[in-house]
C-alpha cells in the first residue's frame, strides 16, 4: 500500500523525531539526520522500516530528523504520520 498525501509528525525537541512522509512508487526510502547517526543510524532505519511494513506501507519516502528518540517514540510517530497521510 502507498500513502495518499504528504504528512508530518513529531518535533525537533530533545528525545523526539520529526518525520515527513511523502508518496513514492520506489519502495521504502529513508533519509535520516540524527544526532546519534554513527551509533544508532542503522537501528533507527530498521525500526522505521519495520513499523511501516507492519502498517502495510510498502512504498513511501521518509525524511527523518532524529534528536535521540527511543524506539517506542519512533514507532508512535510513524503510526501517527501514516494515519494522517491516509
Amino acid at each position: 500500500m502507498t500513502i495518499k498525501k504528504a504528512a508530518k509528525c513529531g518535533t525537533l525537541e530533545s528525545n523526539d523525531i520529526f518525520l515527513i512522509l511523502t508518496p513514492s512508487e520506489d519502495g521504502i526510502e529513508i533519509e535520516l539526520e540524527s544526532t546519534v547517526e554513527k551509533q544508532f543510524g542503522d537501528h533507527i532505519r530498521e525500526v522505521i522500516k519495520a513499523k511501516l511494513l507492519e502498517l502495510g506501507i510498502d512504498s513511501v519516502q521518509v525524511q527523518a530528523q532524529d534528536k535521540g528518540a527511543l524506539d517506542y517514540t519512533i514507532r508512535a510517530r510513524i503510526e501517527a504520520a501514516v494515519a494522517r497521510s491516509l
